[in-house]
């Protein structure tokens, strides 16, 4: 199980510079969060906002399946150990998507 987080602490964070700073500054806006299935969401809808969530979540996708066909899980446990990943890692000011909607880490 180790191995298999590592793994994806690795390649989600590995390619992050390409769009790091659209990505950050998004979450630093507060239009965008993280979700439990490891997918990224968004908070404040718009044009933009759908290109880089639909971006960011192509490539999570494209490197979930890859990490599940190596590990021989599905990619549904990969995008759920990736998204208690991520929301670990949120910053207090970061959204995460919880039962209730979205909400502000340090509110939770």
């Amino acid at each position: 199980m180790k191995k298999i987080i590592l793994a994806l602490f690795c390649s989600l964070f590995v390619s992050m510079p390409a769009w790091a700073l659209d990505l950050d500054e998004a979450k630093a806006k507060g239009l965008v969060g993280e979700q439990a299935d490891g997918y990224l969401g968004a908070v404040k809808s718009g044009a933009e906002v759908n290109a880089l969530v639909l971006e960011t979540n192509d490539k999570r996708s494209k490197k979930y399946a890859k990490i599940a066909a190596e590990r021989g899980i599905s990619v549904d446990e990969v995008g759920k150990l990736a998204g208690k990943l991520l929301i670990e890692k949120a910053g207090p000011k970061d959204y995460v998507k919880g039962s209730g909607g979205w909400v502000m880490k340090e509110k939770l």
